[in-house]
């Protein structure tokens, strides 16, 4: 018997987000609405919305759905915010920055994973997604100031080209720590300086790139 996909969306969201004490309206919606599924490989598909990472290849992975919504809400999005996300992966955190009505901007170092999010993010017609090949630990300068930043891997350190194209005011997540646990960080960006929040540990695949643990 095949997977109900919605029923498995709406079992996620209560189980693993509410359960846990997350209780964003936009996250949550956009949780229930996006279709995890379509963002991992066919023979994967029936444990989309299982408790877990798993692989989507070149070594990469799509994060638990737990960290995927925890980084959405620390965002804070508005609708019509610009974002800059690092690391486009699957599509996946692309996808529900996106339903949340943010303009996003992802860049991805590895081509192949880059094409296929595209192609994902194009068929289910999220309008308000450019993806780019490149080192995303330089950010996206075209399109800079962002109102907010979200690193989707492990970095050694704050990229300073993210925190330079962060306007005043706005708000960056990063995994940062050792290179097998990381706690989430989250900056502000004020005149007087930035202000950090450590927001619990995590694991992320090592951000590669100049300003990453692995270069290109």
């Amino acid at each position: 018997m095949a997977l109900d996909y919605t029923q498995a969306r709406q079992r996620m969201v209560q189980e693993q987000l509410l359960e846990r004490g997350l209780h964003d309206p936009l996250v949550l919606d956009a949780m229930r609405q996006v279709p995890r599924h379509l963002f991992v490989e066919e023979h994967l598909r029936d444990r989309a919305y299982e408790d877990h990472p798993l692989p989507i290849g070149e070594d990469q992975t799509i994060s638990q759905p737990y960290m995927i919504a925890h980084m959405a809400a620390v965002l804070k999005l508005a609708p019509g915010e610009q974002v800059l996300e690092v690391g486009t992966g699957s599509g996946y955190l692309t996808a529900i920055l996106a339903e949340q009505g943010a303009e996003v901007y992802s860049v991805e170092i590895i081509p192949s994973l880059a094409s296929r999010a595209r192609q994902t993010l194009h068929e289910l017609g999220y309008g308000n997604v450019e993806v780019h090949v490149g080192d995303g630990s330089l950010g996206w300068q075209a399109h800079a100031p962002f109102d907010a930043v979200v690193i989707g891997a492990a970095a050694p350190g704050l990229p300073r080209p993210l925190l330079d194209q962060l306007r005043m005011g706005g708000r960056l997540v990063v995994p940062m720590g050792e290179e097998d646990l990381q706690s989430l960080v989250c900056i502000w960006k004020e005149p007087g300086g930035i202000h950090e929040e450590y927001c619990g540990e995590c694991r992320f695949v090592k951000l590669r790139g100049e300003h990453g643990w692995e270069s290109a």
